[in-house]
């Protein structure tokens, strides 16, 4: 951009170049809405080893969380009702009015919607949705997703000087005020006590969480601060928050990864017999989780690595159907959507979708979690991964 050759314009003629170059960039915009939506569709993101496509659009095109999020949900918006790359093009839509109308937007009501969100701003269109699909109205009883009945404020990094010195662990953060919280949101007060806990040190990082939960899980979580009442004495929300993922991480990673803090050696005749059954035995599956650094070994012909650690899954360098063995040698961590990808490679998309379809219609729910060790112990259960 050449700052001196505007500074040099009239003022009629700026105004003219930037009204041209707004309307030039929303036409850029519902084209990149167009092109994601396609690339969407096409799934073209898993050859580029991403996981999804905001991931695609994080790591590859490098746009920020806000942005991604905001153009894909636009855009497959717009790939279901096509008149909304018309609308984003002439201006008459901006992206956050795609994404607040998206949850809506159904045959009947398209027309209505997009002609009463037509040049409003944000809060307007928020405000109008809100009236439309009231819960109790008929709309709001048909349809109502992407308006939650609690709302829930994200996780927002704070730097412990920000940090108010009368905020105590576990209270709320008086920068969110109940009168920003939906109807039904539970905050999360700790139990008065006489002695204040020390101050975290000035280089510890402070996230605020705002969940709204129901009474059910708000009574268990008083329970839970009633048990830890030897170990967190003041009851902190956060602390407790903390033991309880600590326990489920432990139960977790036993059951995905075969952690255990006194590994045992496979008997001889059990090493032969695993090649040809599906059952991942436990010191496979600390090896192979180890080898993988816990992440989906998909790598693109460019040599990127998909980055994914959620929803990882032991998979058969060899399909099983076709001689795979499940070992340490033959088998590796795949994210779910690299997984799929690689079975359609090998036995076409049309029988991996009926066998998606056979698997929804008989899904059994997942076995519980075993009983987690005393609450009252001092430490979590150690994990040794060799």
């Amino acid at each position: 951009m050449n700052a001196i050759r505007l500074s040099s314009l009239d003022d009629a003629t700026l105004r003219r170049e930037l009204a041209r170059t707004v309307a030039e960039e929303r036409t850029a915009t519902a084209s990149v809405l167009a092109h994601i939506a396609e690339f969407d569709a096409r799934r073209l993101y898993l050859v580029e080893a991403c996981s999804s496509m905001h991931a695609y659009c994080m790591q590859v095109l490098h746009l920020s969380e806000g942005a991604a999020y905001k153009r894909i949900r636009a855009a497959r918006a717009a790939r279901r009702f096509p008149r909304l790359f018309v609308e984003v093009a002439v201006g008459r839509l901006h992206l956050s009015a795609v994404c607040l109308l998206a949850p809506h937007l159904a045959d009947e009501n398209v027309d209505a919607l997009i002609a009463g969100a037509t040049h409003r701003s944000k809060a307007e269109i928020e405000t109008w949705l809100a009236r439309r699909f009231a819960p109790g109205t008929a709309a709001g009883s048909a349809v109502a997703p992407g308006l939650p009945r609690a709302r829930v404020i994200a996780v927002r990094p704070m730097a412990p000087a920000q940090r108010p010195a009368e905020l105590s662990p576990g209270t709320v953060d008086p920068l969110f005020s109940p009168t920003e919280l939906s109807p039904g949101t539970v905050n999360l007060q700790a139990p008065a006590v006489a002695a204040t806990p020390p101050a975290a040190p000035e280089t510890t990082a402070t996230h605020v969480v705002h969940i709204p939960i129901d009474e059910e899980t708000h009574a268990l979580l008083r329970e839970v601060q009633g048990l830890l009442g030897h170990t967190i004495p003041s009851g902190d929300v956060g602390a407790v928050f903390r033991r309880a993922l600590e326990v489920l991480r432990t139960e977790l990673l036993r059951r995905k990864a075969g952690a255990t803090d006194r590994p045992r050696k496979p008997a001889p005749r059990a090493a032969a017999a695993e090649e040809r059954t599906r059952t991942v035995p436990a010191h496979v599956r600390r090896a192979v989780w180890t080898r993988d650094a816990r992440r989906c070994t998909f790598t693109s012909d460019a040599g990127r690595r998909c980055s994914a650690t959620r929803a990882l899954e032991y998979d058969h360098v060899v399909p099983f159907a076709r001689g795979g063995e499940t070992t340490v040698t033959g088998l590796r961590l795949r994210c779910r959507a690299h997984n799929q990808y690689e079975a359609e490679r090998a036995f076409g998309s049309e029988l991996m979708s009926r066998k998606r379809q056979q698997a929804r219609g008989g899904r059994r729910p997942p076995p519980p979690l075993a009983t987690p060790p005393s609450t009252d112990a001092t430490r979590p259960p150690r994990l040794r991964l060799p």
